[in-house]
C-alpha cells in the first residue's frame, strides 16, 4: 500500500451515519472505526498480533509521550513507529495538545506554542505546531493531527473563543509544516467548547485551510453525553461530506453508537483496556465486574455468544481468581475481550448502515445495554 493515495470513499449512508473506507500508506480502514490507544507504542497488555485478531485496523500513538521517551529521532533511526512496535497497519498520532492541557500546572501557552515540564523527569520542552508535525513525520504516522489547544471544560465563551482562534492559527502553521506524501494525511481539529457559533467558526476556518480529515476535539472532558451529542449535532453538518470525521477520546459504547448516528466516522479511547485492567468486561447487555464474589465458582465463559480468545478458553471463576490474586494475566485476558467487543460493535454498526437499518440496530442496542454493572448475562 506504500504508493496508495490518502483517500476517503463514502460507500453507504443511513440518515446522518456513514459507511466508508480510508486508504493510507499502510493499509485501509473501514469506517465507522474504533482505534485502540497505544500511547507509548503499545496497547497495554496486548501483542500486535492479538490486536489484529480483534479486528483493529489502526492504532493511535501519542506525540507528547513518544517525544519524551524514547524520542522521535530515535524511533526514526530505528525505522519508524510501525517497525518499532511491530504494527504494519495504519497509525494515527495525537499531536500532544490534549496532554499539554492536562499539564496545566507545568506549562505555559504562548502564540508560538507550549512550554512545559516533562511529567516524569521535570525536563523542559517547547512544543510548537511545527515541532509537533515534525515529530509525527519522524514517527511515520499515516494520519497526523494538527497541533491545538484543547479547551478545558467548563470555559466561558470568551475563553473558548480565544483558545479556539489560537488553535486555528496553529492549524494553519501545522498545515504549512506538513510534508505532503502519498498515502499520508493531516487532520484539522474543530474546537469551540460547547458553543455552536464557535464550533461553526472553527469548522469554517479549517475548511478554508484544507485538510485530509476533520476531528472534533474538546469533548469527553466532563460535559456529559447529552451536551456532547448536542454539540455534535451543531458541528458535524459544517464538516465536509467528502472527508473522514473523527471524534477524539470517545468513548463508551453508548457514546459511540450515538455519535455514529450523528455522522462521526472514527473514534479512540482508553476505556476498553483501562476497564480490562480494573476487572470490568463489556458485553452486549452491559459490564461485568470480575472482582465480584458471585463469579468465584462460575465455570461459564464470560459471554457464551462471544467468539474472542478469552471467552473461548477461560471461565468466569478463573478470571475472578486472576484479579483477586493480582495476576497480570487477568487484565490481559479482559483487555483482549474488551477490544474484541468494541471491534464487533463497529462491525455491527457498519453492517447496519450498509443495509439501511441503523435505527433498528441502535434501538436494539440501547434497549438491552445497561450503563451499570449487570448481575447476569
Amino acid at each position: 500500500m506504500m504508493n496508495a493515495e490518502f483517500t476517503y470513499k463514502l460507500l453507504a449512508k443511513d440518515g446522518a451515519a456513514r459507511r466508508g473506507k480510508i486508504t493510507t500508506a499502510h493499509g485501509e480502514i473501514d469506517t465507522p472505526a474504533f482505534m485502540p490507544v497505544g500511547t507509548l507504542g503499545t496497547v497495554k497488555g496486548i501483542l500486535p498480533e492479538q490486536l489484529a485478531e480483534t479486528g483493529a485496523q489502526i492504532v493511535l500513538g501519542n506525540t507528547y509521550h513518544l517525544m519524551l521517551r524514547p524520542g522521535a529521532e530515535r524511533i526514526a533511526e530505528l525505522g519508524g513507529l510501525h517497525k518499532f512496535m511491530n504494527w504494519e497497519k495504519p497509525i494515527l498520532t495525537d499531536s500532544g495538545g490534549f496532554q499539554v492541557m492536562s499539564l496545566a500546572k507545568f506549562r505555559k501557552i504562548t502564540e508560538e506554542g507550549a512550554m512545559f515540564q516533562s511529567h516524569f523527569d521535570g525536563s523542559r520542552h517547547h512544543l510548537t505546531p511545527e515541532r509537533s508535525i515534525e515529530i509525527q513525520c519522524l514517527l511515520d504516522a499515516d494520519i497526523s493531527m494538527a497541533f491545538d489547544e484543547c479547551t478545558p471544560f467548563p470555559a466561558t465563551e470568551e475563553v473558548a473563543a480565544e483558545s479556539m482562534r489560537l488553535s486555528m492559527r496553529w492549524a494553519k502553521r501545522s498545515r504549512d509544516a506538513f510534508k505532503r506524501r502519498s498515502g499520508y494525511g493531516l487532520f484539522g481539529i474543530v474546537q469551540g467548547s460547547v458553543f455552536p457559533e464557535l464550533r461553526e467558526e472553527s469548522a469554517e476556518a479549517l475548511k478554508q485551510i484544507g485538510f485530509e480529515g476533520y476531528a472534533i476535539g474538546g469533548l469527553a472532558v466532563g460535559e456529559g453525553q447529552e451536551l456532547m451529542f448536542e454539540t455534535l449535532e451543531t458541528t458535524v453538518p459544517h464538516l465536509p461530506e467528502a472527508s473522514p470525521r473523527y471524534l477524539m477520546g470517545v468513548g463508551k459504547p453508548t457514546d459511540i453508537v450515538g455519535a455514529v448516528l450523528r455522522g462521526v466516522d472514527m473514534f479512540d479511547c482508553v476505556i476498553p483496556t483501562r476497564s480490562g485492567r480494573t476487572a470490568q468486561a463489556f458485553t452486549r447487555r452491559g459490564t461485568l465486574n470480575f472482582m465480584n464474589a458471585r463469579h468465584a465458582a462460575d465455570p461459564r465463559p464470560l459471554d457464551a455468544d462471544c467468539t474472542c480468545y478469552t471467552c473461548r478458553n477461560y471461565g468466569r471463576a478463573y478470571l475472578h481468581h486472576l484479579f483477586r490474586a493480582g495476576e497480570m494475566l487477568g487484565p490481559m485476558l479482559l483487555s483482549r475481550h474488551n477490544l474484541h467487543y468494541y471491534q464487533e460493535l463497529m462491525a455491527g454498526l457498519r453492517g447496519a448502515i450498509e443495509v439501511g437499518r441503523l435505527d433498528d440496530f441502535a434501538f436494539e442496542f440501547n434497549n438491552q445495554y445497561s450503563a451499570d454493572d449487570i448481575a447476569e448475562i
